[in-house]
């Protein structure tokens, strides 16, 4: 089968080479070519553009960075895409656009799947990462080899529009636990503790989280980064508070993260790593959160 993918970002580019790894053959493209090199290094071929690429392909992938984004492409390829063919969509979206796109997909005989994936970027470069179907059961079926090549654990949520807000609680509640770990963490230190040793403590307790297993350590060692910025943090909670309001849920404690966040962007900028919400309460108080032995990077 010969996939078309659309966007070689931290993600994309990570999921791409899991599928050429695999031995299956894929076609990529990108609005920046460089970002394309490593995949066409392990054997993908390149397209100048997005209805290229979907002319040549038997299915189209795509990871883009807002449903903006992801819609102004969709008006490339759509109409290039071969009769019957699918398009699997990886972005994080709101169930209202998953449902709109499926719509404008169909109008060119298109059928779509929605496949967000939760986990970090260090699990999609593993192949490690967890991916959420929301579809028709036989083109979960049918692209289930893919999945599989991509993560190594693969859920079909139900029809479209269930994959999405399932990857909006797991954003959800990873970054609750964020601000949870920065607030833990600061209680240790300013409390005396070894920071190192309080971390490996929590890590071994009924505390703990992969949150604090991760992006902690990541804010021990002071880098921060986890390759996600709090724009896209700010999306998702977006949604989240969207779906509260819809479904009639109270969401107190993604309310307040939300707010953090919003402050943690007026400090240090959209592109900055959405871990730094936790540096929001080390310049309150004037104390770094930092140990040694801790990466830079997750591996």
């Amino acid at each position: 089968m010969h996939y078309g993918y659309i966007g070689q970002g931290n993600l994309g580019a990570n999921c791409t080479a899991c599928l050429l790894r695999a031995g299956m053959y894929v076609t990529v493209t990108d609005i920046n070519r460089i970002a394309a090199e490593p995949a066409i290094a392990l054997g993908a071929k390149w397209a100048d553009n997005p209805a290229a690429l979907a002319r040549s392909a038997d299915h189209v992938i795509t990871c883009l960075p807002s449903p903006a984004v992801s819609e102004a492409v969709a008006a490339q390829f759509l109409p290039e895409m071969k009769e019957g063919a699918h398009w699997i969509e990886m972005s994080t979206l709101g169930r209202d656009e998953v449902l709109a796109f499926a719509q404008k997909a169909a109008v060119h005989d298109v059928r779509m799947m929605e496949l967000p994936v939760t986990g970090g970027v260090h699990l999609a470069a593993q192949g490690n990462i967890t991916m959420l179907a929301g579809g028709d059961k036989d083109l979960f079926d049918t692209h289930l080899p893919a999945l599989k090549a991509m993560g190594n654990q693969v859920f079909h949520m139900g029809p479209l529009g269930s994959a999405s807000i399932i990857k909006v609680i797991t954003n959800m509640l990873a970054f609750i636990h964020l601000k949870a770990c920065g607030e833990a963490l600061m209680l240790a230190k300013r409390g005396g503790l070894d920071l190192a040793q309080a971390w490996h403590a929590i890590k071994a307790s009924s505390g703990t989280s992969f949150v604090h297993e991760t992006e902690g350590a990541l804010v021990l060692n002071g880098s921060y980064d986890v390759a996600f910025n709090i724009d896209l943090a700010l999306k998702d909670l977006g949604f989240a508070m969207g779906f509260g309001r819809e479904f009639e849920v109270p969401l107190d404690l993604a309310a307040a993260t939300e707010q953090t966040y919003v402050a943690a962007r007026a400090a240090y900028g959209g592109d900055a790593q959405s871990p730094m919400i936790v540096k929001l309460l080390e310049d309150l108080l004037d104390t770094n959160l930092r140990a040694d032995g801790f990466p830079a990077r997750l591996t």
